[in-house]
Formats: structure tokens, C-alpha cells, sequence
């Protein structure tokens, strides 16, 4: 499934057509052996401040992936994450069980727009963390990162490759 939205700034587009041109792999460094199997993929998120963000995430996408996301993962590199796709909207419920390092989770729309975020969770927290609508995407990144690249509610996922 490939996930593409039109760019309000042209240089944002620019960026998420040539993600799609490129034929290079994703360039992220496996964080563990955990994660074998895990299809891989770039992203472009678009923020407010109109700039464009590239990162290198892992696909979950089946239920076994949905259960074991994050969890053991030491490290994760400054542009690596973790996306979970569902096939349909629904409200999403995610939890840090087993999960070593703090994660800021986006809750994503099925149009790319973000929903909500969920900054700095918890690391082995079992307390749920619910999407604040139906969404279909969820997307971990280390925690922080939302904060220091300024991604809001209302920023765009605007391409999956």
C-alpha cells in the first residue's frame, strides 16, 4: 500500500516524487535482529514549517508485527521508525510493553493528515495509548522527535515508498 498526498509547498513535493524515483534501498541500519523480516521503507513527513522530513521505517503490517513493533529495541537512529498499517480506520490502541526506549507515537488519517501524537510515552508501560479518532497509521519515532522537529497535529505523512 503506498500512501500519497498532495504537498502545499512544491519542495516537499519535489521530495516525495524523487523518494518514489530513487531505487535505492532504505538505508536503515537494522537496530536488532528483532526486526528481520520487517519489510523496509522511506517516508516523507511534511511539517508546518513547511520542511520536509525523510525517514527510513520499518513496515508492520501484519498482526504478529502489530504485536511485536518496538518492543526489545535498544536504539533507534535520529530518521529511523516504525509504521503499523491497519486496512481500515479505527481507533488504535498501542502500549509500551517490553519497549526499552521512550517513543513519540503519531496517529495518522488515512489521507497522511496526523490525527494526534502521543510524545515521550513511557518505556515498559502496559498503560494503553489510544488514537484520539479512527485513524490508520501509527508511527513511532524516538521520543523527542515530534518536539524537536516541530511535527504537529495537522502535518502530513505525505509519502510511503
Amino acid at each position: 500500500m503506498h500512501l500519497r498526498s498532495a504537498a502545499r509547498n512544491g519542495r516537499c513535493a519535489i521530495v516525495a516524487g524523487l523518494l518514489f524515483v530513487t531505487t535505492l534501498p532504505a538505508m536503515a541500519a537494522r537496530p536488532a535482529s528483532y526486526l528481520q523480516g520487517f519489510e523496509t521503507a522511506r517516508a516523507v513527513i511534511e511539517t508546518s514549517r513547511i520542511v520536509c522530513i525523510v525517514l527510513d521505517i520499518y513496515i508492520a503490517d501484519t498482526g504478529r508485527q502489530h504485536s511485536q513493533g518496538l518492543m526489545f529495541i535498544e536504539q533507534l537512529d535520529e530518521h529511523e521508525g516504525m509504521l503499523f498499517r491497519y486496512p481500515s480506520d479505527a481507533i488504535l490502541r498501542m502500549w509500551m510493553k517490553n519497549t526499552y526506549i521512550p517513543l513519540d507515537m503519531l496517529f495518522i488519517r488515512g489521507d497522511g493528515e496526523i490525527a494526534g501524537i502521543a510524545r515521550n510515552t513511557t518505556p515498559m508501560s502496559t498503560k494503553t495509548i489510544a488514537s484520539p479518532e479512527p485513524v490508520r497509521f501509527v508511527l513511532e519515532l524516538n521520543g523527542g522527535t515530534t518536539e524537536r522537529w516541530q511535527i504537529e497535529t495537522g502535518n502530513r505523512l505525505l509519502a510511503i515508498n
